[in-house]
């Protein structure tokens, strides 16, 4: 879509979050959005198919947000055409005691997609830089040497946390997986909106938590932190959009033109069939006819 610049998100320099748009200025009305949607993500649908058969590249979609930015109807509206066979959506929670045995990436690690498939991160491996961050006592549940307290957890240790993260992403890259990372970006207004709606709308009330009134008074500190996060770890192979996610229609179109728009540039192809079966397909035509 013309209308749509993919560049126009993507980070490669270092932005201040502030100064970034929560809201889109795309110049169509809502029945357009829709249509435009309905066929780019059928055009992805057809796009996943060809990946899956190649079979030579993985896709990892990774969404971060505060509360109520619209990752789950995002994947819900994006993906829907999807082949269920080819694409796994993982929701990061709390680490289990299990996980906590592992080091902080390994659960990441084991839900990367296979080649021929898409992942979405619902909440990623950033999580141990952001809530951990705002949270550092979560920290000392991983039982790592040397962080015995809180006053252990230095800059450093998130500076060292943000390196790793860019040398696994790199890692994956080099082996075959396509990264795309996607942050929704909303404002402070807009999320008070939407919780009111969770709390006035009987249907949505499931949805509230008590818990995201006291997560909310940080607001600031998250900002802050995905704000370090975004710069330091926004790299050419695994690149960070920016996605203004104040009006959700407008916020899952241009992630899923992006996400097109940036598959289109890699060499994906249907296999060539092999060359003997080439040569025998108008015998095999009239085996069928002969039937």
């Amino acid at each position: 879509m013309k209308q749509i610049d993919s560049a126009r998100y993507k980070i490669d320099s270092p932005i201040s979050l502030g100064d970034l748009p929560t809201h889109p200025r795309l110049k169509l009305s809502e029945s357009k959005i829709e249509q435009s949607l309905h066929h780019t993500r059928r055009t992805l649908s057809e796009l996943q198919e060809v990946v899956y058969a190649q079979g030579r590249f993985s896709v990892l979609i990774i969404l971060q947000g505060m509360d109520t930015s619209g990752k789950d109807s995002l994947i819900r509206e994006v993906f829907k055409d999807f082949n269920a066979r080819g694409v796994a959506v993982h929701s990061f929670k709390k680490p289990t005691e299990a996980e906590h045995k592992q080091d902080y990436l390994w659960r990441h690690y084991i839900a990367l997609p296979q080649r021929g498939k898409f992942g979405i991160f619902n909440r990623s491996h950033y999580e141990n830089v952001l809530v951990s961050r705002v949270h550092p006592e979560i920290i000392l549940e991983e039982n790592l040497p040397g962080i015995t307290s809180i006053s252990d957890i230095t800059d450093d240790f998130w500076q060292t946390r943000l390196r790793q993260i860019v040398e696994f992403e790199k890692h994956l890259s080099e082996n075959g997986t396509i990264i795309l990372k996607f942050f929704l970006h909303l404002s402070k207004k807009e999320q008070a909106e939407r919780l009111l709606r969770r709390i006035d709308k009987a249907k949505h009330n499931w949805k509230f938590s008590p818990g995201d009134l006291t997560e909310r008074e940080r607001w600031n500190d998250y900002q802050r932190y995905y704000q370090e996060a975004i710069n330091s770890t926004s790299t050419a192979t695994a690149p960070w959009y920016v996605i203004p996610a104040d009006d959700k229609d407008s916020a899952r179109l241009i992630t899923a033109h992006i996400i097109l728009d940036q598959l289109q540039k890699y060499p994906i192809s249907e296999p060539a069939l092999d060359p003997e079966i080439q040569e025998q397909l108008a015998c095999y035509r009239r085996i069928l006819e002969n039937e």
